[in-house]
């Protein structure tokens, strides 16, 4: 097996650390170190990090800004320029749809106000006075990339499109994208719209929890239909016909942004988002992200519910102590055959005073894989202790005095001051 590089440093000079030895051999552990500098430079800039074994080789993408997360846990399997802020294009109208299907109501019939109809670029040739529902109009802006659409959807929900980019951007916050500013609802070159590859990552992976939501980003063709006749729509996402597994999301064009692509794919229960920002081939960039994620990496169970982390003592309880459990499951992504990367760091509460509730919180499991924290999961009692009745309680306090060697009297009289007094006054 192949040993990490490990290469220590002079405090003083920051050269190699070599011993002195003359001729041959102190030549040879020159040239040595100086090979190991090249190769820990080499493996550093192609992505390969920590360890020549600790995780997959990282793919090389055209893309200015590349991100690969995993559904379920929202780990980032890799990353390339995953906070630079960059314009979104028509990546956007996943933020648009979202709120729509929070906040509307799909069977309404809506009026295209003469605002919608006019906006350009990409649409579904929307007609001014037009009556369709909010449903058609959102698969008219999945599907066909309609910016007309997305401004008669925000008007329908929010009154203006004004009002409903505020509702946009407040979403981000709340969904943790804290690097996205939306000026528009459709994705169209504006100062100051931008996002970044890993929000845009986030804002998908809580969208596709949305079932209205996977099935419209997942629907390769629709026919809707309006009081000005029908339209067929086809997908603009093409791998949803040529990437087995393909389920979703959004594509993107402007001169400005480049080719956007945010897709997912599905494959063994495993679920994941990739977005390529400024892509000069978001096909093949998509595909190489989702199979690198399929293909050299697996989703383990890294704790399993009701598994125990140890006893903690319980005072004044009809019991003396409550096991620690996992409150549920959670599984983690991990390199193949790579478990020993997970690492569990466990905070735990020494002791407790009853009641103590079955399912009450006493502590946590915080998941880390290659250093890097994923999830942490509660420990929880794993049953209920009842707190002791005064006289029972009384009663045992006294045994323990008399035991300790204290006396009866002593014990009776020390014991009604802890009662009464909330322990004010110490053992003595």
């Amino acid at each position: 097996m192949v040993k990490p590089i490990k290469i220590i440093f002079r405090r003083e000079t920051g050269k190699p650390l070599l011993r002195k030895r003359g001729g041959s051999k102190l030549i040879w552990r020159r040239l040595t170190g100086y090979l190991y500098l090249a190769l820990a430079f080499f493996f550093c800039c192609t992505g390969t990090a920590w360890s020549f074994e600790t995780v997959p080789s990282a793919p090389l993408v055209t893309a200015g800004a590349a991100v690969l997360l995993e559904a379920d846990s929202g780990q980032v399997l890799y990353s390339k320029n995953g906070t630079a802020k960059m314009p979104p294009a028509s990546t956007t109208k996943i933020m648009t749809v979202l709120l729509a299907l929070e906040g509307g109501n799909l069977d309404r019939v809506v009026t295209v106000s003469p605002k919608a109809a006019s906006v350009g670029e990409a649409s579904i040739d929307l007609k001014a006075g037009e009556k369709l529902t909010l449903d058609d109009l959102i698969y008219g802006a999945m599907l066909k990339s309609g910016n007309d659409a997305c401004v008669a959807i925000a008007e329908n929900v929010a009154g203006t499109e004004s009002n409903f980019v505020l509702l946009m951007n407040q979403k981000a916050k709340v969904l943790g994208a804290l690097n996205t500013s939306f000026i528009n609802t459709n994705g169209l070159p504006a100062t100051g719209h931008f996002t970044t590859a890993r929000d845009l990552a986030i804002i998908t992976r809580y969208a596709l929890k949305n079932q209205s939501f996977q099935k419209a980003v997942s629907t390769r063709g629709k026919l809707i239909g309006s009081t000005e006749g029908e339209r067929y729509l086809n997908n603009t996402n093409r791998l949803l016909w040529s990437y087995d597994g393909a389920n979703g999301v959004k594509t993107g064009t402007t001169v400005e942004a480049g080719e956007c692509l945010v897709a997912s794919a599905t494959r063994d229960g495993r679920q994941l988002i990739n977005v390529v920002l400024h892509s000069e081939d978001r096909w093949s960039d998509s595909t190489t992200l989702l199979d690198y994620g399929f293909e050299c990496f697996d989703q383990v169970l890294a704790l399993q519910e009701q598994e125990s982390f140890g006893w903690i003592a319980v005072r004044e309880g009809t019991g003396d102590k409550v096991q620690a459990v996992v409150s549920n499951d959670l599984k983690v992504v991990i390199p193949k055959n790579r478990p020993d990367l997970i690492e569990k760091k466990v905070e735990i509460t020494r002791e407790l005073t009853a009641p103590v509730w079955d399912g009450q919180k006493v502590g946590r499991v915080i998941v880390s894989v290659n250093g890097i924290e994923t999830e942490s999961v509660d420990l929880v009692s794993d049953r209920y202790v009842e707190k002791l009745p005064f006289y029972r309680y009384i009663f045992k306090k006294g045994q323990q005095y008399y035991a300790d060697g204290k006396g009866i009297l002593f014990g009776i009289t020390n014991t009604l001051k802890i009662a009464f007094w909330g322990g004010f006054y110490a053992d003595g």
